[in-house]
């Protein structure tokens, strides 16, 4: 039993979920997404025991490329967020009516299928294949299940497509380069390549472009907010959830361990690039009117301090920002699924028009309290771990870089509870606001038990991820 396992079983569900039919498309996509799940945890255990569930197999002779799948506990943290998020996404869209629901699960789990692959790929080739099969499946899902006015929708998702895919070139330019060097796709083998700094370079920029445009970091960041705000919130919550966290993991994974010394000399720049979009996301946050579109730049300043958790180059630095990113994706899908249940009820994400749901609602209001004080990283939960983590590998690189940093926090903390008070609060609201479904109360329960229970003992995931982290770190001072 190998890895690959979890990737058939999501590509058989894309398909079942297909043939199925409307009526029990999404009842179909669950099932093979909890399969999924089911999976996963069955396999993380056999690694944790000591088996070795990655694979290797030749593919294309020449070039040489092998179907190598690398599962290690980085690979797998991500993996377990990609298959644990996916049922929760699928399970909180059963209050929507999808027009040709068989279509859209199916692209939510073909989806899903990619975004693990890009996860466990360890041959260049066949994670660049991954990479750009899970752009298809979310241009389609905004395209066509997309909110707002459908000309609009098209501009936004078009140019969310050519700038991620035009990014992704630069990419596979870098791959191409690589493969003459080394003869080989493979990830152990570049890794073991001794570049000149001048190559280094190259090569760390043209991973750059592909990675800051997908997480986003300033200034490839402006497809985002429209996008987040055009997309159906199921596009959403697999955008901010998961998509973001293959070029934050890409970064540590691929960029940082080929060209080490371009990472260690433009460190300080990096750092400051991915701080300013914390600062700038923070700003741009505190002046929006829709609900949407201040989740999106909540989560652009969040990623902002990932990246700069990643350029530390320390121990701690990736730790946290792993733990962060797998923190991050919970809450963010909890909070896109709060302003799912209130545009339900109200049909609108206009902070102007909310207010006053408190009252009617009490049960909606302390769930959402909750992921609005874990999205501020409360102590006690999960992101406070990842955010210290981080914050802490800054001060270890420069104690303005950690003060700057921790903006995020004083910042967040404001515009947030801002927009809580302005949503949630006031007097009551003239439209009847109805407290949450079972359903919905499910979704939120699993996601605030999830943050809850890492934030008060995150040693498991610590644990699964730290070998892999010492292993990178091996790899980035080879030439010291």
């Amino acid at each position: 039993m190998n890895v690959s396992l979890i990737l058939i079983v999501l590509l058989i569900g894309a398909l079942a979920t297909f043939l199925s039919g409307d009526k029990i498309a999404s009842k179909v996509a669950l099932f093979f997404s909890l399969l999924a799940l089911g999976c996963t945890t069955v396999l993380v255990n056999h690694f944790l025991g000591g088996v070795d569930i990655s694979l290797n197999n030749p593919w294309i002779l020449q070039p040489n490329v092998s179907f190598a799948l690398k599962a290690d506990g980085l690979a797998l943290a991500m993996v377990l967020l990609t298959v644990s998020l996916t049922p929760i996404i699928i399970f909180s869209s059963f209050g929507n009516n999808f027009n040709k629901s068989k279509n859209f699960y199916a692209l939510v789990l073909f989806m899903a299928f990619a975004m693990t692959g890009t996860f466990l790929a360890a041959d260049g080739l066949l994670y660049y294949i991954f990479w750009e099969l899970s752009l298809i499946p979310i241009y389609f899902i905004a395209l066509v299940w997309g909110n707002g006015d459908a000309e609009e929708r098209k501009k936004a998702v078009v140019k969310f497509f050519i700038y991620t895919l035009a990014g992704s070139l630069f990419m596979l330019i870098a791959f191409a380069y690589l493969y003459t060097k080394a003869d080989s796709f493979m990830l152990s083998d570049l890794t073991k390549l001794n570049l000149s700094t001048t190559e280094q370079f190259w090569i760390f920029f043209a991973f750059f472009f592909a990675y800051a445009i997908k997480i986003p970091i300033i200034p490839f960041h402006t497809w985002q907010a429209k996008v987040y705000q055009k997309a159906p919130t199921v596009g959403t919550m697999l955008l901010s959830g998961i998509m973001l966290k293959m070029g934050l993991y890409s970064v540590i994974r691929w960029q940082i361990p080929i060209a080490p010394l371009a990472a260690k000399t433009y460190m300080p720049t990096l750092i400051g690039l991915s701080i300013a979009g914390v600062i700038y996301g923070s700003i741009v946050a505190l002046r929006q009117k829709d609900l949407k579109k201040l989740l999106a730049y909540s989560s652009l300043a969040h990623v902002g301090l990932i990246a700069a958790g990643c350029y530390t180059l320390t121990a701690d630095g990736l730790s946290g920002a792993v733990s962060q990113m797998i923190a991050h994706g919970f809450v963010i899908v909890g909070l896109f699924f709060a302003a799912e249940v209130i545009f339900r009820r109200f049909e609108t994400n206009k902070i102007d028009d909310l207010g006053g749901i408190r009252s009617q609602a009490p049960k909606f209001t302390s769930m959402f309290m909750i992921l609005v004080l874990a999205s501020v990283a409360l102590p006690g939960t999960f992101n406070f771990i990842g955010e210290f983590t981080v914050l802490y590998s800054l001060s270890q690189v420069n104690i303005w870089f950690a003060v700057l940093g921790g903006t995020t926090i004083i910042l967040g903390a404001y515009y947030m509870l801002k927009m809580f008070q302005n949503v949630m609060l006031g007097e009551t609201n003239t439209k009847v606001f109805a407290d949450v479904t079972v359903n919905e109360t499910i979704v939120f329960v699993i996601l605030i038990a999830f943050l809850l229970f890492y934030g008060l003992y995150p040693k498991p995931i610590v644990d699964l991820v730290n070998p892999s982290i010492k292993e990178i770190l091996t790899q980035i001072n080879r030439f010291n």
